[in-house]
Protein backbone atom coordinates (compact mmCIF):
# COMPACT_ATOMS: atom_id res chain seq x y z
CA UNK A 1 0.00 0.00 0.00
CA UNK A 2 1.10 3.57 -0.70
CA UNK A 3 0.61 6.35 1.88
CA UNK A 4 -1.15 9.28 0.19
CA UNK A 5 -1.90 12.73 1.62
CA UNK A 6 -5.59 13.22 0.88
CA UNK A 7 -6.27 16.33 2.96
CA UNK A 8 -4.40 19.33 4.35
CA UNK A 9 -5.26 22.18 6.72
CA UNK A 10 -3.64 24.98 8.67
CA UNK A 11 -4.46 27.43 11.43
CA UNK A 12 -2.69 30.65 12.43
CA UNK A 13 -3.63 32.53 15.65
CA UNK A 14 -4.99 36.07 15.39
CA UNK A 15 -2.28 38.05 17.22
CA UNK A 16 0.02 39.44 14.52
CA UNK A 17 3.31 40.96 15.66
CA UNK A 18 5.34 42.63 12.93
CA UNK A 19 8.95 43.72 13.10
CA UNK A 20 8.01 47.33 13.82
CA UNK A 21 6.23 46.17 16.97
CA UNK A 22 9.24 44.06 17.92
CA UNK A 23 11.33 47.24 17.76
CA UNK A 24 9.14 48.75 20.49
CA UNK A 25 9.96 45.84 22.78
CA UNK A 26 13.72 45.34 22.32
CA UNK A 27 16.78 46.80 20.66
CA UNK A 28 16.05 45.69 17.10
CA UNK A 29 14.58 46.96 13.85
CA UNK A 30 12.72 45.74 10.81
CA UNK A 31 15.97 45.85 8.82
CA UNK A 32 17.98 44.01 11.52
CA UNK A 33 15.48 41.15 11.59
CA UNK A 34 14.95 40.85 7.84
CA UNK A 35 18.65 40.92 7.01
CA UNK A 36 19.37 38.07 9.44
CA UNK A 37 16.22 35.96 9.10
CA UNK A 38 14.02 37.16 6.24
CA UNK A 39 11.09 37.33 8.69
CA UNK A 40 8.69 40.27 8.42
CA UNK A 41 6.02 39.20 10.92
CA UNK A 42 4.81 36.32 13.06
CA UNK A 43 1.64 35.34 14.93
CA UNK A 44 1.35 34.46 18.61
CA UNK A 45 -1.19 32.34 20.43
CA UNK A 46 -3.38 34.19 22.94
CA UNK A 47 -2.77 33.53 26.66
CA UNK A 48 -5.70 31.09 26.74
CA UNK A 49 -4.56 29.17 23.63
CA UNK A 50 -2.46 26.04 24.03
CA UNK A 51 -0.92 23.97 21.26
CA UNK A 52 -4.00 21.74 21.11
CA UNK A 53 -6.18 24.81 20.51
CA UNK A 54 -4.15 25.66 17.40
CA UNK A 55 -3.91 22.07 16.20
CA UNK A 56 -7.64 21.31 16.43
CA UNK A 57 -8.93 23.73 13.73
CA UNK A 58 -6.03 22.78 11.42
CA UNK A 59 -6.94 19.13 11.87
CA UNK A 60 -10.64 19.75 11.26
CA UNK A 61 -9.81 21.47 7.98
CA UNK A 62 -7.52 18.63 6.89
CA UNK A 63 -10.14 16.00 7.69
CA UNK A 64 -12.82 17.95 5.83
CA UNK A 65 -10.59 18.49 2.79
CA UNK A 66 -10.04 14.72 2.65
CA UNK A 67 -13.81 14.25 2.55
CA UNK A 68 -13.77 12.44 5.87
CA UNK A 69 -15.13 12.82 9.39
CA UNK A 70 -13.23 12.47 12.69
CA UNK A 71 -14.74 8.99 13.05
CA UNK A 72 -12.72 7.88 10.00
CA UNK A 73 -9.32 8.61 11.58
CA UNK A 74 -7.65 5.59 13.19
CA UNK A 75 -4.28 7.00 14.36
CA UNK A 76 -3.08 10.44 15.53
CA UNK A 77 0.51 11.71 15.48
CA UNK A 78 1.33 15.15 16.91
CA UNK A 79 4.76 16.68 16.34
CA UNK A 80 5.42 19.50 18.81
CA UNK A 81 8.08 20.96 21.10
CA UNK A 82 5.47 22.95 23.05
CA UNK A 83 3.03 20.34 24.42
CA UNK A 84 0.05 21.53 26.43
CA UNK A 85 1.51 19.80 29.48
CA UNK A 86 4.74 17.91 30.22
CA UNK A 87 2.56 14.81 30.26
CA UNK A 88 0.38 13.57 28.66
CA UNK A 89 1.42 16.14 26.03
CA UNK A 90 -1.04 17.46 23.43
CA UNK A 91 -2.32 14.43 21.51
CA UNK A 92 -4.96 13.25 24.02
CA UNK A 93 -6.38 16.78 24.28
CA UNK A 94 -6.55 17.08 20.50
CA UNK A 95 -8.28 13.71 20.38
CA UNK A 96 -10.87 14.96 22.88
CA UNK A 97 -11.40 18.28 21.11
CA UNK A 98 -11.79 16.62 17.71
CA UNK A 99 -14.12 13.96 19.07
CA UNK A 100 -11.96 11.14 17.73
CA UNK A 101 -12.62 7.52 18.67
CA UNK A 102 -10.41 5.75 21.23
CA UNK A 103 -7.60 5.50 18.72
CA UNK A 104 -3.85 5.52 19.44
CA UNK A 105 -2.62 9.11 19.95
CA UNK A 106 0.96 10.14 20.50
CA UNK A 107 3.29 13.12 20.64
CA UNK A 108 6.73 13.01 19.03
CA UNK A 109 9.56 15.39 19.98
CA UNK A 110 11.88 15.95 17.03
CA UNK A 111 11.26 19.71 17.12
CA UNK A 112 11.99 21.44 13.79
CA UNK A 113 12.39 18.07 12.04
CA UNK A 114 9.24 16.76 13.73
CA UNK A 115 6.99 16.69 10.72
CA UNK A 116 9.29 14.66 8.47
CA UNK A 117 9.54 12.13 11.31
CA UNK A 118 5.73 12.16 11.61
CA UNK A 119 5.37 11.43 7.88
CA UNK A 120 7.84 8.55 8.12
CA UNK A 121 5.86 7.07 11.00
CA UNK A 122 2.54 7.51 9.19
CA UNK A 123 4.01 5.86 6.10
CA UNK A 124 5.29 2.91 8.13
CA UNK A 125 1.96 2.44 9.92
CA UNK A 126 0.08 2.40 6.62
CA UNK A 127 2.56 0.17 4.77
CA UNK A 128 2.39 -2.32 7.66
CA UNK A 129 -1.35 -2.66 7.09
CA UNK A 130 -2.22 -1.90 10.71
CA UNK A 131 -3.89 1.45 10.00
CA UNK A 132 -5.53 3.06 6.98
CA UNK A 133 -6.07 6.72 7.90
CA UNK A 134 -3.49 8.62 9.94
CA UNK A 135 -3.86 12.24 11.03
CA UNK A 136 -0.42 13.89 11.29
CA UNK A 137 -0.17 17.34 12.88
CA UNK A 138 2.66 19.79 13.45
CA UNK A 139 1.70 22.49 15.96
CA UNK A 140 3.44 25.00 18.21
CA UNK A 141 2.57 27.69 20.75
CA UNK A 142 5.99 29.30 21.22
CA UNK A 143 4.43 32.33 22.92
CA UNK A 144 4.49 30.24 26.09
CA UNK A 145 8.31 30.41 25.98
CA UNK A 146 8.66 34.12 25.16
CA UNK A 147 10.13 35.76 28.30
CA UNK A 148 8.15 39.01 28.25
CA UNK A 149 6.29 40.67 31.07
CA UNK A 150 2.69 41.89 31.02
CA UNK A 151 3.76 45.34 29.82
CA UNK A 152 5.40 43.89 26.70
CA UNK A 153 2.52 41.57 25.90
CA UNK A 154 0.11 44.49 26.12
CA UNK A 155 2.11 46.32 23.44
CA UNK A 156 2.55 43.17 21.31
CA UNK A 157 -1.19 42.51 21.33
CA UNK A 158 -2.02 46.13 20.45
CA UNK A 159 -3.76 46.76 23.79
CA UNK A 160 -1.26 49.55 24.56
CA UNK A 161 0.84 51.70 22.22
CA UNK A 162 4.05 51.63 24.25
CA UNK A 163 6.78 52.44 25.01
CA UNK A 164 7.70 49.95 27.73
CA UNK A 165 10.02 50.60 30.66
CA UNK A 166 13.77 50.77 30.05
CA UNK A 167 14.28 47.83 32.41
CA UNK A 168 11.90 45.58 30.52
CA UNK A 169 13.26 46.77 27.16
CA UNK A 170 16.80 45.79 28.21
CA UNK A 171 15.63 42.44 29.55
CA UNK A 172 13.80 41.66 26.30
CA UNK A 173 16.88 42.57 24.28
CA UNK A 174 18.85 39.78 25.99
CA UNK A 175 16.84 37.15 24.08
CA UNK A 176 16.10 39.06 20.87
CA UNK A 177 18.20 36.70 18.72
CA UNK A 178 15.75 33.87 19.45
CA UNK A 179 12.46 35.62 20.09
CA UNK A 180 12.38 37.32 16.68
CA UNK A 181 12.61 33.88 15.01
CA UNK A 182 9.58 32.08 16.36
CA UNK A 183 5.89 32.20 15.59
CA UNK A 184 2.86 30.08 16.40
CA UNK A 185 0.62 27.97 14.19
CA UNK A 186 -0.46 24.50 13.15
CA UNK A 187 -0.56 22.41 10.00
CA UNK A 188 -2.19 19.03 9.52
CA UNK A 189 -2.45 16.31 6.89
CA UNK A 190 -4.56 13.20 6.51
CA UNK A 191 -2.50 10.28 5.21
CA UNK A 192 -4.50 7.39 3.75
CA UNK A 193 -3.71 3.94 2.40
CA UNK A 194 -3.98 3.71 -1.36
CA UNK A 195 -3.12 1.23 -4.09
CA UNK A 196 -2.40 4.09 -6.50
CA UNK A 197 1.26 3.66 -7.50
CA UNK A 198 1.34 7.06 -9.19
CA UNK A 199 1.15 9.13 -6.00
CA UNK A 200 2.05 9.10 -2.33
CA UNK A 201 5.16 8.83 -0.15
CA UNK A 202 7.99 7.28 -2.15
CA UNK A 203 10.68 7.19 0.51
CA UNK A 204 11.80 8.61 3.86
CA UNK A 205 15.37 9.08 5.05
CA UNK A 206 16.02 10.22 8.62
CA UNK A 207 19.11 10.84 10.76
CA UNK A 208 20.03 11.80 14.33
CA UNK A 209 23.38 12.93 15.76
CA UNK A 210 23.31 13.42 19.52
CA UNK A 211 26.83 14.86 19.49
CA UNK A 212 25.28 18.12 18.29
CA UNK A 213 22.37 18.13 20.75
CA UNK A 214 23.44 21.28 22.60
CA UNK A 215 23.42 23.40 19.44
CA UNK A 216 19.62 23.66 19.77
CA UNK A 217 18.20 22.90 23.18
CA UNK A 218 16.54 24.16 26.34
CA UNK A 219 18.75 24.00 29.42
CA UNK A 220 15.99 24.17 32.01
CA UNK A 221 13.68 21.48 33.39
CA UNK A 222 14.15 17.73 33.08
CA UNK A 223 15.37 14.65 34.90
CA UNK A 224 18.95 15.92 34.52
CA UNK A 225 18.13 18.37 37.33
CA UNK A 226 17.16 18.08 40.98
CA UNK A 227 14.57 19.40 41.41
CA UNK A 228 13.05 18.94 37.97
CA UNK A 229 12.31 22.67 37.79
CA UNK A 230 13.64 25.42 40.04
CA UNK A 231 12.73 29.13 40.13
CA UNK A 232 16.36 29.95 39.28
CA UNK A 233 15.78 28.44 35.83
CA UNK A 234 13.13 31.05 35.22
CA UNK A 235 15.06 34.03 36.51
CA UNK A 236 18.16 32.99 34.53
CA UNK A 237 16.14 32.59 31.34
CA UNK A 238 17.31 28.99 30.90
CA UNK A 239 13.78 27.93 29.97
CA UNK A 240 14.14 29.91 26.73
CA UNK A 241 15.56 27.76 23.88
CA UNK A 242 19.25 28.15 23.07
CA UNK A 243 20.10 28.51 19.38
CA UNK A 244 23.76 28.62 18.31
CA UNK A 245 22.93 30.53 15.17
CA UNK A 246 26.18 30.30 13.21
CA UNK A 247 26.74 26.63 14.00
CA UNK A 248 23.14 25.73 13.22
CA UNK A 249 23.41 27.58 9.91
CA UNK A 250 26.53 25.59 9.02
CA UNK A 251 24.92 22.28 9.99
CA UNK A 252 21.70 23.03 8.13
CA UNK A 253 23.31 24.11 4.86
CA UNK A 254 25.43 20.95 5.00
CA UNK A 255 23.00 18.24 6.10
CA UNK A 256 19.81 19.38 4.33
CA UNK A 257 21.35 19.38 0.84
CA UNK A 258 23.18 16.13 1.64
CA UNK A 259 20.07 14.23 2.72
CA UNK A 260 18.15 15.58 -0.29
CA UNK A 261 20.79 14.19 -2.64
CA UNK A 262 20.97 10.92 -0.70
CA UNK A 263 17.26 10.21 -0.93
CA UNK A 264 17.18 11.09 -4.62
CA UNK A 265 20.14 8.86 -5.39
CA UNK A 266 18.75 5.83 -3.63
CA UNK A 267 15.54 6.23 -5.63
CA UNK A 268 17.49 6.63 -8.90
CA UNK A 269 16.34 10.22 -9.26
CA UNK A 270 18.16 13.52 -9.73
CA UNK A 271 17.54 17.15 -8.83
CA UNK A 272 16.13 17.61 -12.33
CA UNK A 273 13.30 15.24 -11.39
CA UNK A 274 12.22 17.42 -8.46
CA UNK A 275 9.38 19.86 -9.02
CA UNK A 276 9.38 21.47 -5.57
CA UNK A 277 11.44 21.48 -2.38
CA UNK A 278 9.67 22.43 0.85
CA UNK A 279 12.21 23.03 3.59
CA UNK A 280 11.62 23.59 7.26
CA UNK A 281 11.16 27.35 7.62
CA UNK A 282 13.73 28.13 10.31
CA UNK A 283 15.50 31.04 8.68
CA UNK A 284 15.23 32.35 5.12
CA UNK A 285 19.01 32.69 4.96
CA UNK A 286 19.41 28.97 5.71
CA UNK A 287 16.93 28.07 2.98
CA UNK A 288 18.69 30.34 0.54
CA UNK A 289 21.99 28.65 1.43
CA UNK A 290 20.50 25.19 0.83
CA UNK A 291 18.97 26.36 -2.45
CA UNK A 292 22.33 27.72 -3.59
CA UNK A 293 24.17 24.49 -2.76
CA UNK A 294 21.60 22.43 -4.65
CA UNK A 295 21.60 24.97 -7.51
CA UNK A 296 17.80 25.08 -7.52
CA UNK A 297 15.87 27.81 -9.36
CA UNK A 298 13.41 29.92 -7.37
CA UNK A 299 10.40 28.17 -8.92
CA UNK A 300 11.50 24.89 -7.32
CA UNK A 301 11.64 26.25 -3.75
CA UNK A 302 8.71 27.29 -1.56
CA UNK A 303 9.20 29.73 1.33
CA UNK A 304 6.65 31.43 3.58
CA UNK A 305 8.74 32.18 6.69
CA UNK A 306 8.41 35.88 5.87
CA UNK A 307 4.79 35.84 7.10
CA UNK A 308 4.83 33.27 9.90
CA UNK A 309 8.34 33.02 11.34
CA UNK A 310 9.64 29.66 12.51
CA UNK A 311 6.65 27.61 13.65
CA UNK A 312 8.95 24.61 14.25
CA UNK A 313 7.05 21.34 13.61
CA UNK A 314 4.25 23.24 11.85
CA UNK A 315 6.32 24.88 9.10
CA UNK A 316 6.33 22.04 6.56
CA UNK A 317 2.60 21.14 6.72
CA UNK A 318 1.66 24.84 6.60
CA UNK A 319 3.94 25.38 3.61
CA UNK A 320 2.61 22.30 1.81
CA UNK A 321 -0.98 23.40 2.37
CA UNK A 322 -0.20 26.83 0.90
CA UNK A 323 1.80 25.34 -1.99
CA UNK A 324 -1.24 23.25 -2.95
CA UNK A 325 -3.56 26.25 -2.66
CA UNK A 326 -1.28 28.40 -4.82
CA UNK A 327 -0.81 25.75 -7.48
CA UNK A 328 2.89 25.41 -6.70
CA UNK A 329 2.42 21.70 -5.96
CA UNK A 330 0.31 20.09 -8.70
CA UNK A 331 -0.90 16.52 -9.29
CA UNK A 332 2.00 14.43 -10.48
CA UNK A 333 4.68 16.76 -9.07
CA UNK A 334 7.60 15.28 -7.15
CA UNK A 335 8.03 17.15 -3.85
CA UNK A 336 10.85 16.81 -1.33
CA UNK A 337 10.14 17.73 2.29
CA UNK A 338 13.39 18.35 4.19
CA UNK A 339 14.10 19.62 7.68
CA UNK A 340 16.68 19.83 10.45
CA UNK A 341 16.14 20.45 14.13
CA UNK A 342 17.17 19.88 17.72
CA UNK A 343 18.57 16.50 18.55
CA UNK A 344 20.30 16.92 16.13
CA UNK A 345 17.56 15.43 13.91
CA UNK A 346 17.23 15.82 10.16
CA UNK A 347 15.69 14.03 7.21
CA UNK A 348 13.86 14.13 3.91
CA UNK A 349 10.67 12.67 2.48
CA UNK A 350 9.98 12.19 -1.23
CA UNK A 351 6.32 12.64 -2.11
CA UNK A 352 4.44 12.38 -5.41
CA UNK A 353 1.41 14.68 -5.36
Amino acid sequence: MRAVITGTGMHIPEMLVDNQTMAKLMDTSDDWIKVRTGIEQRHYAAPDEATSDLATPAARRAIASAGLTPADIDYLIVATMTPDYFFPGSAPFIQRKLGLEEIPCLDIRQQCAGFVFALQLADALIRSGQYRRVLAIGAEAHASLVPWGEESWAVASGAKPGPISDEEFDRNTMTRDRVVLFGDGAGAVVVEASDDDDRGILDCLLHTNGNEAERLWTKAAGSAFRPYFHPDMFTSGDYVPVVEGRKVYALAVTFMPKVTLEILERNRLTLADLDLVIMHQANLRINEGVQKRLELPDEKVFNNIQRYGNTTAATIPIAFHEALEQGRAKPGDLVCFVGLGSGLNWGAVLYRV
